[in-house]
């Protein structure tokens, strides 16, 4: 005879799907397997027919939701609570519907990612080392500045302390008005220093050669005097403020230790320059020139001009002055004490006279600085004058 089994509840089943689900859940955790449901053991609820599954419900509920609870799936009733005969065995299918939406949600959004990777190609790494060989990235060189030096004033004659030196006639305080040798050097040459007149004798930046003769040619200087301190072997005389010069380059190069320096020629009047040109005339004729000034034309006659020579108790002559300590020494230091050395060699072209290593001619000291500092080696080019190699008559 069969006898039939009372018909579960929908909750009984519910709550055995729950427990088998949470064994299945644990079971990886755990290393166990997940049990596997026999659907021949677990009777189906339309085989039982309806007054079985009546009379077995409450009994059925309570032994699933006790079930349940012994899992850990349900919470402790509090005592003295009624058992919960009319729960919603909805909600919890909602429940499960919701979280198995979400849990497929996220499979479905892993497995496009997965997807898309898979059929984007990866990149290829020949290809890219052809862009970076064909389009190499280049780094342009920022600008540079062009600065270029302006002028502090259009022309020097402008400048009010200028004009004061220079009508006081203190050469040196108007080169330092405006703004020492080199300012001075520049503004003339350049052309912004109209009042400035380098043929003027009196002035201590005249310029005579043999295009620029003094004016009056028969130009005497005031205010002569002999040197102090200083062996005068013909006895000639400077102005005054080059007189005090060579009185201090002489002192110089004997503090220095390189011996005595003399004074062999000074002032020459245009007269006694007449003497001298005719007697080199004599000796050389033509090539005089290149020797001696003609009368008018010569740096003495300006009394800035002076010959010197090297003395070791007697005196040399002044072809004797460059092999000597005190004519490298002048070569070396004579623009400390306002001096340049006039006609050097190699500058025959520009001044038309050969190399005179013991004529010196006083500039003062700002511009034999500026002279000296530019490596300057006539006062044509320094003034930007043309050359005078010759005479023009």
């Amino acid at each position: 005879m069969t006898v039939s089994r009372p018909p579960e509840s929908p909750l009984s089943r519910r709550a055995a799907r729950l427990m088998r689900d949470e064994a299945a859940r644990r079971a990886p955790e755990e290393g166990a397997a997940p049990p596997v449901e026999d659907p021949a053991s677990t009777p189906s609820e339309a085989d039982a027919p309806p007054d079985a599954r009546r009379r077995s419900a409450p009994h059925a509920e309570h032994s699933a939701r006790r079930a349940a609870r012994g899992a850990g799936l349900l919470e402790a009733a509090p005592a003295g609570a009624l058992p919960a005969r009319h729960a919603r065995p909805g909600r919890a299918r909602r429940f499960a519907v919701v979280a198995g939406l979400a849990v497929g949600a996220a499979l479905l959004l892993g497995s496009s990612a997965a997807v898309t990777a898979m059929m984007v190609p990866p990149p290829d790494p020949a290809s890219a080392t052809m862009r970076l060989k064909s389009e190499p990235s280049t780094v342009e060189q920022l600008p540079v500045p062009t600065l270029e030096q302006t002028p502090v004033v259009t022309d020097l004659c402008t400048v009010p302390e200028f004009i004061a030196a220079l009508e006081a006639r203190d050469d040196e305080a108007a080169i330092v008005a405006a703004g020492g040798g080199e300012a001075f050097r520049a503004a003339v040459a350049a052309g912004r220093a109209s009042c400035v007149d380098l043929a003027d004798p009196a002035r201590r930046w005249a310029v005579v050669n043999k295009l620029r003769p003094a004016n009056p040619v028969d130009y005497r200087p005031t205010g002569l005097i002999m040197p102090d301190g200083v062996r005068n072997i013909e006895g000639g005389a400077l102005r005054s403020d080059a007189a005090s010069a060579l009185t201090a380059l002489v002192a110089a190069a004997r503090d220095a230790g390189v011996g005595e320096v003399a004074l062999e020629s000074g002032f020459r009047s245009y007269q006694t320059q007449q003497s001298t040109y005719g007697r080199h005339y004599a000796e050389r004729g033509a090539q005089a020139d290149q020797v001696s000034a003609r009368p008018g034309y010569s740096e003495h006659q300006t009394g800035l001009g002076a010959d010197v020579v090297a003395c070791s108790g007697a005196c040399g002559a002044l072809d004797d002055l460059a092999a000597t300590p005190q004519g490298q020494w002048i070569a070396d230091h004579s623009w400390e004490q306002g001096w340049i050395v006039r006609y050097v060699d190699g500058a025959t072209p520009v001044t038309g006279y050969l190399p005179e290593p013991w004529h010196l001619r006083y500039v003062g000291p700002e511009l034999a600085r500026a002279y000296h500092d530019g490596g300057w080696q006539t006062l044509e080019e320094f003034f930007g004058l043309e050359a005078a190699p010759d005479y023009r008559d």
